[in-house]
């Protein structure tokens, strides 16, 4: 692949020119990358052999009351009925006062983990006397965060092995996710470590386990408010504390309890211009908390009530990164009407909280397939080249047919298209 030596040199009409010189892509496809209105330099700022943009469709999750404030919320993703169920199990929690929310601190952790070790005992104490002049290097490493209020607060020293310490420094990054100015910080008390004590660093990096910044959200549903046809409210709420049991109990049922729950964390957060994948590890490793993989919410029947409960760490910005300088990210926290990254913290875990409801709701009553039909012949529609205006009528048909593959979606659409020209 010569043509692609030193790719990321050249400018993107070159990039794509080289696709087709390599026979990569044909000339209409290449073509078909290129919109005049992209813009060419926030691709180019933002990654490296930027190409094109990919788009993934964004809606609007309605219903969502938290704290007695009332959102609209943005959600960016491509898997249909997410939002949908998004906003059902958002307006059942509504209709009981809507959800509630708890944020006790925001601190991010970072960690220098020392190899090497010859007496880890010896070196944990010598770290715990060194605090107050490491919270102070730490802290004039990144001076203008403590302007803002924020900076570091505390050191914890972990023996993990014989031979490897880590070292994890606090930090209030205030309205920042905090990759970066906590990268600086530890960096500095590294040096420091280096040189004072003598230690071999092998890293010194942030952790996405944010563990000190754990966001509760909470909701109570009277059974009455459950009832669906002939199914009392009563059976089904017990049946969704089950299935919430179901999930504490066992990895195979809590890794797809956990998905439903992150299909609405995760488009939340790419609206918001955040950090999905750090959000995502965070909250995997959240779920091995009590020495097994566990779903991250829970629901109990208590009296005539069901009460619902996720927590799990969203060390989120609202500021900074992608957040800055994403046009739409920018209009996305107009339409949360968002007042800083605390606020968005609980907003998303509603959205994980009401999306999970809305998947138990379904699994328990109609079953899980109900509910995403209608969409997923939508996009086959599609797929096999129906336009707009016959949309409706190839799902309609699939529906009469009781199909949902694309041989038969073909020919519905054959049929009607040459239904249409026989009318005229």
């Amino acid at each position: 692949m010569n043509g692609f030596n030193k790719y990321y040199q050249k400018d993107r009409q070159t990039r794509l020119d080289i696709l087709v010189q390599q026979k990569k892509l044909t000339q209409a496809e290449v073509d078909s990358l290129i919109d005049p209105k992209l813009d060419l330099t926030l691709g180019d700022t933002m990654i490296e052999n930027f190409i094109t943009q990919y788009q993934i469709p964004e809606g609007l999750a309605l219903n969502y009351v938290i704290d007695g404030k009332e959102y609209l919320i943005p959600m960016v993703t491509e898997e249909p009925s997410v939002i949908a169920a998004a906003s059902h199990g958002a307006a059942i929690v509504k209709r009981s006062g809507g959800f509630t929310s708890e944020l006790k601190e925001r601190l991010m952790i970072g960690q220098i983990v020392i190899e090497q070790v010859k007496d880890a005992t010896k070196l944990a104490q010598e770290l715990e006397q060194k605090q107050a002049k490491l919270l102070q290097l730490a802290n004039e490493a990144h001076p203008s965060i403590v302007c803002r209020g924020g900076g570091a607060r505390e050191i914890k020293v972990r023996i993990l092995a014989p031979d490897l310490i880590s070292l994890d420094l606090l930090v209030d990054v205030k309205e920042a996710m905090g990759a970066n100015m906590l990268n600086t910080m530890l960096e500095a008390c590294a040096s420091y470590l280096r040189t004072e004590l003598d230690t071999e660093i092998l890293l010194s990096i942030l952790s996405n386990y944010a563990t000190r910044c754990l966001v509760k959200v909470t909701c109570e549903i009277p059974v009455s408010e459950l009832t669906k046809g002939e199914l009392a409210g009563e059976k089904i709420a017990q049946k969704i504390a089950t299935a919430s049991r179901l999930a504490q109990l066992d990895p195979y049922r809590a890794t797809t309890h956990n998905k439903g729950i992150m299909n609405g964390i995760d488009a939340v957060v790419i609206a918001s211009g955040n950090d999905w994948r750090a959000i995502e590890a965070g909250a995997h490793a959240y779920a091995t908390r009590n020495g097994s993989y566990q779903g991250l919410s829970t629901w109990q029947v208590k009296g005539d009530k069901l009460i619902g409960e996720l927590e799990l760490p969203l060390p989120l910005g609202s500021v900074g990164g992608s957040v800055s300088i994403v046009p739409l990210v920018k209009l996305n926290h107009r339409l949360l009407e968002l007042q800083d990254a605390k606020e968005l913290e609980k907003i998303v875990a509603a959205v994980g909280l009401g999306q999970n409801l809305a998947a138990l709701y379904a699994l328990v009553t109609d079953g899980i397939q109900k509910g995403h039909m209608k969409l997923q012949l939508k996009s086959l529609a599609v797929a096999v080249g129906a336009s707009p205006s016959e949309v409706s009528a190839v799902v309609a048909g699939l529906l009469a047919k009781k199909a949902r593959d694309s041989a038969t979606a073909k020919q519905i659409l054959e049929e009607i298209r040459g239904n249409d020209h026989e009318q005229k």
